[in-house]
């Protein structure tokens, strides 16, 4: 790797080839070079230990492949994965690659007609799930005509196919047709903040577009080990829990527990040779409440966060207890990683760092036009003439949806950011949540961060309150950190300090102490329901 960000942006060129399958090009090919070579390393709840080496992973992907066939599926056949962070999600996720079947992954905790709403709308003919939420597709069966194959993966049941059965029944797949690479291999079903969610598709060469996720932004090489906190049902677990790694040669963490608990997070460190770690905000904000001069972070040499951005006290808490900096990173569900604090270039707390090699990214105003450096617009990818890969192919049934998200030479990323003179950008909101103040335009994140400077703030979200007079004011929900009450002075407290650290104009206006903030399944702040729950005051 060349020394320079300059250097190795100038020289990338996207490998786009007209084949390309993840499961028999990269897997399969890390299997027949070091077949012993350790692939997953899963550790549940009660310690126990599951090693599968890229040998035991196209052995056991093949023959599901094969048991699928088997059942009738043939190539884009669409198939829903609802599992947690169970081994069989990275066996089935490979299987259905390898089989050139259309997968769709799902959180367990969606509920009977979030199921019923994603089997129709992308016409599933198969779920793989566990014995948790059998039950949920057994109520919406009558519901869903496409859905002809069901497995289970730790449970005999009656109208079900035992996964384990299936796999030790069946023959390894043997590989006929090439896949072509523009051939749909999975569908991200966004996470829904407003109406129903939409299906944002890939193809075969996404993979291949994560090997700047992976190589510049991870910083994986093949004796890793990673470890990525990630629902399996968010695509950021495809990012860093799946392609990125397993393009490098590195080998994949798995914690599985019931729950996030911190402290056992943290023990992982010292119990297992990890030295990539991946996180989002709330899982870094939930590990720096806890006493870290304690804790043994043993051969980790690398962090990032992505999700949404991170509070640079965040990252300075981390800092001081690990001596490494949490190297933020940005992209979408509907792309790979378009921007990062590289290991290359010099970190900038609270920055979404530089564009990543490969993706010409710069911000637009509503007609296309780019802006210049210091002015706030919209994120966008440069599409035109060359469109960079690891890009979505669209939403799937709703080509008007599609087509809003381009402009002129650009796709809009719908986030807004202002780009410094060194070319860092510089995260504002997501477009409609900057607040609009008394002719102020002000960012949520500036006032969280601001807020998550004092002690007694663990967590924060910021939205806009309709007011008769400003038009909107700033209004934070505060989640305490531990030993802090809620009360009128601490409210007072607060808003001093936000007028000390940051423009006074910005300061919450209204401030509600809540037990928790609403989150998607991937940890993002759902402000559209703390702007709702605004509207109803009124």
């Amino acid at each position: 790797m060349t020394d320079t960000y300059q250097e190795i942006v100038d020289q990338f060129v996207w490998d786009r080839p007209t084949h390309f399958n993840f499961a028999t090009d990269i897997l399969d090919d890390w299997a027949h070079r070091e077949p012993e070579k350790l692939a997953l390393l899963h550790v549940d709840d009660e310690g126990q230990e599951t090693r599968l080496s890229f040998s035991d992973l196209k052995d056991r992907s093949s023959r599901l492949t094969q048991a699928l066939t088997d059942l009738g599926l043939r190539a884009g056949d669409p198939v829903i994965i609802v599992l947690a962070r169970q081994v069989a999600w990275w066996e089935s996720v490979t299987a259905c690659i390898r089989g050139r079947f259309v997968y769709s992954p799902g959180t367990t905790q969606l509920a009977e007609k979030d199921l019923a709403y994603r089997i129709n709308a992308l016409g599933a003919v198969a779920v793989i799930t566990d014995a948790s939420c059998a039950h949920k597709f057994e109520a919406i069966s009558d519901q869903c005509p496409t859905l002809k194959h069901k497995l289970l993966i730790d449970a005999d049941r009656s109208n079900w196919v035992n996964y384990q059965h299936a796999i030790e029944g069946a023959a390894a797949a043997v590989p006929t047709d090439l896949t072509p690479a523009d051939e749909t291999a999975v569908c991200f079903f966004t996470s829904g903040t407003t109406g129903n969610p939409k299906m944002a598709t890939h193809n075969h060469a996404y993979a291949k577009g994560h090997i700047t996720t992976g190589k510049y932004w991870l910083d994986l090489k093949p004796d890793d080990l990673h470890w990525n906190i990630s629902d399996t049902g968010w695509a950021k677990a495809a990012w860093s829990s799946y392609y990125a790694p397993w393009l490098c040669g590195a080998a994949i963490f798995v914690h599985h527990s019931s729950a996030f608990d911190a402290d056992a997070s943290l023990a992982m460190f010292a119990k297992y040779p990890i030295t990539t770690f991946c996180g989002a905000p709330t899982v870094y904000r939930m590990l720096v409440q806890r006493n870290l001069s304690a804790v043994n972070f043993g051969s980790l040499r690398h962090c990032v966060g992505a999700g949404e951005p991170l509070n640079p006290e965040v990252i300075e808490v981390w800092q001081r207890a690990t001596g490494l900096v949490i190297r933020d990173g940005y992209g979408q569900t509907e792309s790979v990683i378009l921007c990062g604090n590289m290991p290359m270039i010099e970190p900038r707390f609270g920055s979404m760092g530089k564009p990543m090699p490969g993706i010409d990214l710069s911000v637009i105003d509503e007609d296309g036009n780019e802006l210049p450096r210091g002015e706030e617009g919209e994120v966008a990818i440069r599409v035109k003439p060359t469109r960079p890969l690891g890009l979505f192919e669209g939403y799937r049934n709703e080509p008007e949806k599609t087509a809003e998200c381009f402009v002129g030479d650009w796709y809009r990323t719908r986030d807004r950011a202002v780009i410094d003179d060194d070319g860092y950008f510089w995260f504002v909101g997501r477009s409609d949540d900057v607040i609009l103040s008394a002719g102020y335009r002000i960012g949520p994140f500036e006032v969280e961060s601001a807020l998550l400077e004092h002690p007694a703030v663990a967590e924060s979200a910021v939205v806009a309150s309709p007011d008769p007079e400003r038009g909107e004011v700033v209004k934070a929900y505060i989640v305490l950190a531990p030993d802090y009450e809620a009360s009128d002075a601490l409210v007072s407290e607060l808003q001093t300090h936000c007028k000390t650290v940051t423009a006074p104009y910005k300061y919450p206006r209204k401030i509600t102490f809540v037990d928790a903030l609403p989150k998607t399944v991937s940890g993002k702040i759902r402000r559209v329901e703390l702007r709702a729950r605004e509207r109803e005051t009124l």
